[in-house]
């Protein structure tokens, strides 16, 4: 690393977007880094895979490097800034090759860092150099540094939170317009809030690889992202939206963690949500985090979780903390006293429940359906069919039951396994509590 008076000089992998509005931001807000941050921030080398490609910035200033691990290894690069993405491949490569040169990292990369945080943490510590990845979590919110910081006094009970803008966008565009999800998927994609293959994000893995690396930064634990369960939102009707507004929730793509009795459960599901929820007015491509602290109580994180600009402040406010020579640990605490906590069984835990059959339209379904809720020992709260089919078609269950252990929904689900009455694979959405 360079003095501490010297600008502080970076490399940046990777010009998509975010790569150049991370230029963009350091060129116009240049002067008002520098006060903030006690020194110039300069980028002296680049690499993209294109080097002909017109990306709005100026990069003739820039030295080029085709291959990204000799830009990691650069003598005049103090901190390289890696924004390519994925969790094993060029990225991590370069990401490694910066680290034990001595170089700081700065990247957006939650997959890398969900899958092997740890390592470059332990390369980082070793080498006495800074590792942040503010912007891979939830855009342009602080919620890495909130936790890691401003929480860092409490023993923190919960995170959870919207932790996808695509899905939210999906949802919240089901709710306004009444569409299906596979109708509104399309427009999400033609307007860009979708990727053309958005199995990432529709099916929780992308908000998985978030709630991984908070769950380590809040409950001091390894990240383990193996451990995190995961379902999508590719089952959720347009009938189940307008079902959860008729009883006052909103349904909405909710990555949960709990750390209880030397156990961390991990989870990302969709769920049904108070309107008087903090989380439910979250629309749109918002995403927000809210962390629950034993003394300060309830903080809700709350922004634009993607886009070049909201990514990009959060790259510059991580460099800007490592020119000020913040040099903090990236999981909250050194990694040898982090935690390896084991997955919790979840079966025990205490919810409501919204259920959603699809079945014939025939005598004798709901006594099939209640008679195994009753098997299962759960207590239906209410239970709503959803108008009558023509002979032979289908018709929409749905039902709420009581608080009760997790475990006996899922008995009462399997006890209908197999059954001729059911014609597609039951909806479970838990409703959170407030």
């Amino acid at each position: 690393m360079s003095e501490t008076n010297a600008p502080l000089r970076i490399a940046i992998a990777g010009l998509g977007t975010v790569g150049a509005g991370v230029i963009r931001l350091l060129n116009t807000n240049r002067d008002l880094i520098a006060a903030r941050a006690g020194r110039a921030i300069e980028v002296v080398a680049v690499s993209a895979r294109d080097r002909s490609l017109d990306r709005g910035v100026d990069l003739s200033g820039y030295a080029w490097e085709d291959d990204m691990t000799e830009l990691a290894g650069r003598e005049d690069v103090d901190v390289m800034v890696e924004l390519v993405g994925g969790s094993d491949g060029p990225a991590l490569a370069a990401s490694r090759a910066a680290l034990k040169a001595g170089k700081g990292l700065v990247t957006a990369n939650k997959a890398m860092i969900a899958h092997h945080g740890l390592a470059l943490a332990e390369l980082a510590e070793a080498a006495g150099v800074p590792l942040k990845f503010e912007a891979a979590v939830a855009g342009g919110i602080p919620v890495v540094k909130g936790l890691r910081e401003g929480t860092s006094a409490n023993a923190l009970t919960k995170v959870y939170g919207i932790l996808n803008g695509t899905c939210n966008y999906i949802l919240s565009e089901m709710e306004e317009t009444g569409a299906d999800f596979s109708e509104t998927l399309a427009e999400a994609q033609k307007l860009g809030y979708a990727e053309a293959d958005p199995t990432f994000d529709i099916e929780g893995i992308d908000a998985a690889h978030k709630l991984a690396i908070l769950a380590a930064i809040g409950f001091g634990a390894k990240v383990d992202f193996a451990a995190v369960r995961v379902s999508g939102i590719t089952q959720v009707r347009a009938a189940d939206i307008a079902q959860a507004d008729a009883l006052g929730f909103v349904i909405r793509l909710i990555a949960e963690a709990d750390a209880h009795e030397g156990k961390l459960l991990q989870r990302v599901r969709p769920c049904l949500v108070a309107k008087d929820h903090p989380l439910a007015p979250v629309d749109g491509p918002t995403n927000a985090v809210v962390a629950e602290g034993n003394f300060s109580g309830r903080l809700l994180f709350q922004g634009a979780g993607a886009g070049d600009g909201p990514t990009a402040s959060a790259v510059v406010a991580d460099l800007i903390d490592i020119a000020r020579s913040e040099v903090s640990a990236p999981f909250s605490m050194p990694v040898a006293q982090l935690q390896a906590l084991p997955p919790a069984e979840p079966g025990h835990r205490m919810e409501r429940t919204y259920i959603r059959f699809t079945v014939n339209d025939r005598p004798g379904v709901l006594a099939e359906i209640t008679a195994a809720m009753r098997d299962a020992d759960v207590s239906i709260e209410s239970l709503i069919q959803k108008g009558r089919a023509h002979e032979g078609g289908e018709v929409l269950v749905a039902m709420v039951t009581h608080e009760g252990p997790e475990a006996n929904v899922r008995r009462a689900i399997d006890l209908l396994d197999g059954s001729d009455s059911l014609t597609g694979d039951p909806l479970v959405l838990p409703i959170l509590p407030n």
